[in-house]
């Protein structure tokens, strides 16, 4: 197979009402470089797409621009954010460029770049008669490497994604993961012949025809991965705050079996929260065993019920609060939290002090739940915590054989949420803060 790279020059600058279609159709007819023709690729930066489009913004506050673009903080390193934009496009800055633009403006991407792509390509068929392939580009830095590389934003008649997998390599051994990001690879090729300086928006690869494909719907959209799927969409510290953001209490959860070594990651983040005396007061009981939740749930039951018979409550009344505690019936896995203060609580001879020595422990096993919880959210697991086990220590210690000090402070469900999770109603922290 031969590969023809070339950029194409004789682009002039491009200004918002421009016909991208009619410049490079008017650059492509002249000079001494070959003219387009059917199966050629066309390799085009974003930037010029955004000037014909208008995404010029006056703006001398390019923050500001960045904020408008943004729907979700990534990662920030002093200035530097890396956003995702409303695209679904994970980049510095959300790709609004204040270079190659006029001083107190900046560009935007464009609105939708595969829509651009297919406007092009349409614009060019009906100028020249000739079915290309068009990729928009832009430059993206990337996780673990050094330097920039241009990416496809939008692609329109041209494959993406080149999926290998089912096929079998040279040796037969069968491929299961490789899916090469094609259109990637062209955009990087072309950015060779481009470069970042020289006024050469726009590069044709020629030799990949069989690439091509008029109806093919596929867009670089395709190119995004799913949120689902991305191992290190919680990567770094604001990811972390965006776990703490995004918890919720789960209370349906899908049959799947939970993954015992993510909830004892859970745990490690858990018995990292802040205890008196240098002391580590918490211990977590994993119940992983259906027959070790069957047996807990039952005693906690019929301890329930009997408290709320005392109570001179009525047998419907009984029923309907007895099966709140289905969540926990419902959920794969249970953790029970402890909070064990003998070998650490200090001695005070008067009430006040010794009541304000359990509630720092108390506070320290919160803040180990909490912990729990939120590790619990960025492993992809849902969890609510329920109180119940509190209201029936005696009941708890002796179902699950626990030591007579451990004092059970409520039952964390755990499983797979079988739905999405509720919008959770805005709170300002302005409306928690009191300041002296």
């Amino acid at each position: 197979m031969t590969l023809r790279v070339w950029a194409l020059p004789g682009i002039p600058e491009v200004n918002p009402g421009d016909s991208l279609a009619e410049l490079i159709a008017t650059a492509a007819g002249s000079g001494d470089t070959p003219g387009l023709a059917d199966g050629d690729i066309l390799l085009v930066t974003s930037k010029i797409v955004s000037k014909a489009e208008g995404r010029v913004l006056q703006a001398d506050d390019r923050e500001a621009a960045i904020d408008a673009e943004t729907v979700r903080l990534v990662a920030r390193r002093g200035a530097t954010r890396i956003v995702e934009t409303r695209h679904g496009l994970v980049m510095a800055a959300a790709g609004v460029d204040a270079s190659n633009t006029s001083k107190g403006t900046v560009l935007l991407l464009p609105e939708d770049s595969d829509a651009s792509a297919a406007r092009l390509r349409r614009g060019l068929r009906e100028l020249l008669s000739v079915d290309v392939g068009v990729i928009i580009t832009d430059t993206f830095g990337r996780p673990w490497r050094e330097g920039l590389t241009d990416v496809a934003i939008g692609a329109s008649g041209v494959e993406v994604l080149d999926d290998l997998r089912g096929g079998t390599d040279t040796h037969g051994n069968p491929l299961g993961m490789t899916v090469t990001a094609l259109a990637d690879e062209l955009a990087g090729a072309g950015d060779l012949v481009k470069g970042k300086t020289s006024g050469l928006p726009v590069a044709v690869v020629r030799g990949l025809a069989h690439r091509t494909d008029p109806d093919t719907p596929e867009t670089a959209r395709a190119l995004i991965r799913d949120a689902s799927l991305d191992m290190f969409r919680l990567g770094t510290s604001e990811a972390i705050r965006e776990a703490v953001t995004q918890r919720r209490t789960v209370r349906e959860f899908t049959p799947d079996p939970v993954d015992p070594a993510a909830v004892r990651r859970a745990v490690a983040a858990a018995i990292t929260a802040p205890a008196p005396h240098h002391s580590t007061p918490w211990r977590f009981v994993l119940l992983e065993s259906a027959d070790s939740r069957t047996t807990l749930l039952d005693a906690m039951r019929e301890a329930w019920i009997a408290d709320l018979r005392a109570d001179g409550k009525p047998e419907e009344s009984i029923a309907k609060r007895v099966k709140r505690g289905d969540v926990l019936r419902a959920a794969p896995y249970l953790v029970i939290p402890c909070l064990t203060t003998t070998q650490w609580a200090h001695p005070y001879p008067d009430a006040r002090r010794a009541g304000a020595e359990a509630e720092m422990f108390t506070v320290s096993m919160g803040a180990a739940v909490q912990n729990l919880l939120v590790a619990l959210t960025a492993e992809g697991l849902g969890s609510a915590w329920i109180s119940s086990t509190m209201f029936c220590r005696d009941t708890t210690r002796a179902a699950l054989d626990l030591p007579a000090d451990w004092s059970p402070m409520g039952a964390v469900a755990v499983g797979h949420p079988a739905g999405e999770a509720r919008p959770r109603p805005p709170r300002e922290a302005d409306d928690f803060i009191v300041t002296r």
